[in-house]
């Protein structure tokens, strides 16, 4: 099993939400809200990492009750397009998809009979109304807003793309945009039924290694927590790369470490008490 032999030295930690850092009923745990209050305390910066937008972070913010602590003070969003700063309620870090880029997705998933959408702070804005893009919201707390001329609003550019659809429609998509926006753009799946764009070299590792820098922790002093392909930067890139053991055999292939319990059995719990505090 992949676990550390001794206790590790860490500044900074970051957590995915979905099948993560939440359990199945999308809550956080009391005894993980207190594990990672103790890291707080330690003077570690614990920061939320998500593929959702901003003010679906926000909550689970609110839960561990941190926001108001230096410690606690920044989250990372839409994948690493954002990193918010809770004290002063500005984006110290933002990047976005082009509108040429965008439309390309849009045209190209319409020709299939797909949706897509698009995304701020505080809501969803999609192409048409569909079962798919109703969890996104419902999931994430987010507003829904469709947008007639949806060409038109993606051409002043959005930090992320989403095409959500049947798992099948998504798998068949997948390679054709991976190749036609090499270079020009990052595309991968993040649950069976979202298909998501993102610029080239932006996710969640890289921003989290910018934060780092930004407050001068060493690389070799970072961990993240995740389980899916949108995790997979992060758990290549920080020093610690660890696992859920409920996640994907590709994500536990790559990660440095494997939690011993699952999201469900306060996996990030036992390992922070056990290899961290």
């Amino acid at each position: 099993m992949k676990i550390p032999e001794k206790k590790l030295n860490v500044k900074l930690i970051a957590f995915d939400l979905d099948d993560t850092l939440l359990n199945k009923e999308l809550t956080i745990s009391p005894k993980t809200v207190e594990a990672i209050q103790k890291a707080v305390d330690k003077g570690i910066y614990v920061v939320l990492c998500s593929g959702r937008a901003e003010n679906g972070i926000l909550p689970y913010v609110r839960a561990l009750n941190i926001a108001g602590r230096q410690h606690g003070r920044y989250l990372i969003g839409i994948n690493g397009a954002s990193v918010l700063d809770l004290h002063t309620r500005l984006p110290i870090y933002s990047q976005k998809l082009d509108g040429e880029t965008l439309n390309f997705v849009y045209e190209e998933a319409k020709k299939r009979g797909l949706p897509a959408q698009v995304y701020d702070p505080s809501t969803i804005y999609a192409s048409e109304d569909n079962a798919w893009t109703q969890i996104d919201a419902q999931m994430c707390k987010l507003n829904l807003k469709i947008e007639a001329n949806f060409g038109q609003f993606l051409e002043k550019g959005h930090p992320k793309m989403v095409i959500p659809a049947e798992p099948v429609d998504v798998a068949k998509f997948l390679p054709f945009l991976k190749e036609k926006l090499e270079g020009k753009a990052d595309v991968f799946i993040s649950k069976p039924y979202f298909l998501e764009v993102m610029p080239a070299g932006v996710g969640k590792g890289p921003t989290i290694l910018w934060l780092a820098d930004y407050l001068g922790i060493p690389r070799e002093q970072t961990m993240a927590f995740g389980d899916s392909m949108n995790d997979e930067s992060m758990i290549r890139d920080c020093e610690y790369g660890v696992a859920m053991c409920n996640g994907l055999e590709y994500i536990k292939d790559i990660a440095r470490f494997i939690t011993r319990k699952s999201n469900n059995e306060d996996g990030i719990a036992d390992f922070l008490e056990s290899f961290v505090l």
